[in-house]
């Protein structure tokens, strides 16, 4: 497990404080058997963005002849709408994948229910599409894993009313056992066919093999997101616009030393360790539910630019309310029922003090002969 980096804002930040937090212990692995379907029977559907008022839906099936094809509309039972995808599949060692099919379906309407199926026959899904403006919910969770706590966790999420789902790395955690794909998508399926989730990739997703095999082709193959379509060269970093915000989600397994582009954009939003109200606000999170236990090593003393941190498990929700104030909350799995532990308003920065010496530095810069 390794934390990641979700958003980074220019933003004032006000928290809250929390007495000392008993951590709870990690739980056992689920047991999620694989259930027999048909061959052409859609498994593992999950949606995600896919560019200006378009989503992406994949699923599996063990038919490798079937189609990749989606019909959807407004009504149920009624689809007045028909597209038509790709598919693919891998093998692993001894594990073959069934067929997994990404199909683009759109131009959607915003803030609309839409009902579909996949292969042109099996169950019906439901799914909503965001707004098209403020105020836009996301939940977020990292490290999901397949454990009691994910169980937990994802009950959760289904009970707050979200908008896009942001899954930050360590989806699976597999690691080599291709078997817990199929079981991580079973898993999610009720969730991530019916809202967006948007993923990056995590050490867990790597399954590196030398000579054999290249890192990340079951998660490529599995999770794509919309890099193409955001002009990104790979699928492990990419970026989307939803209802008037823009979201990056940056790649921990791509060029990021001191000469990357990667690294030099980061650079100017980070502020050498030092606390500057003018500069970025940095969410980490993860301990969604995985196997590993929780990440509680902290650098001591905290400093000054750590306002609030917490070893737990659970999610947190981002709402941004409009162009200039954001809420975010941490939302942990306190004996399977969910406790706020922090929450914070975010202003931003763009219309105060901190914006207009900002730009008089510049000014200042390029004025020098």
């Amino acid at each position: 497990m390794e934390p990641k980096l979700v958003l980074a804002l220019f933003l004032l930040i006000s928290a809250t404080a929390t007495s000392e937090y008993v951590r709870p212990p990690t739980r056992k692995t689920l047991n999620l058997s694989w259930r027999s379907k048909s061959s052409s029977h859609p498994q593992q559907v999950h949606i995600s963005l896919a560019g200006d008022n378009h989503m992406r839906v994949s699923w599996v099936t063990n038919d490798k002849s079937a189609a990749s094809m989606v019909e959807y509309g407004t009504s149920p039972g009624r689809y007045s709408n028909i597209a038509l995808g790709e598919s693919t599949w891998y093998s692993y060692l001894f594990y073959s994948s069934g067929m997994i099919h990404h199909t683009v379906i759109g131009p959607l309407e915003d803030n609309t229910v839409y009902y579909y199926r996949c292969g042109g026959g099996g169950p019906e899904y439901k799914l909503k599409t965001p707004p098209a403006q403020f105020p836009v919910t996301f939940s977020v969770a990292g490290d999901l894993g397949q454990t009691g706590w994910t169980k937990s966790t994802l009950d959760h999420i289904d009970q707050c009313k979200y908008d896009v789902h942001l899954l930050p790395g360590d989806l699976s955690y597999a690691d080599y056992m291709q078997h817990l794909w199929d079981t991580f998508g079973e898993l999610v399926e009720p969730l991530a066919s019916a809202k967006p989730w948007m993923v990056t990739q995590g050490n867990h997703e790597r399954e590196l093999i030398p000579f054999f095999k290249d890192s990340f082709e079951s998660y490529n193959s599995r999770w794509k997101m919309p890099f193409e379509e955001s002009g990104s060269s790979s699928n492990l970093y990419y970026s989307f616009e939803v209802a008037g915000a823009h979201i990056i989600m940056l790649g921990s397994y791509t060029d990021y030393d001191e000469y990357s582009d990667q690294y030099n954009w980061l650079k100017e939003r980070v502020n050498n360790g030092k606390l500057d109200p003018c500069g970025a606000v940095h969410i980490t999170i993860g301990d969604g539910g995985n196997r590993e236990g929780l990440a509680h090593k902290y650098k001591n003393p905290q400093p000054a630019w750590s306002v609030f941190r917490e070893a737990s498990f659970g999610h947190g929700e981002l709402k941004l309310a409009n162009s200039t104030h954001a809420f975010w909350s941490w939302h942990r799995n306190d004996d399977d029922e969910p406790v706020r532990s922090d929450q914070v308003w975010i202003t931003s920065l763009v219309n105060s003090e901190c914006a207009a010496e900002k730009k008089l530095g510049l000014r200042k810069i390029l004025m020098e002969p």
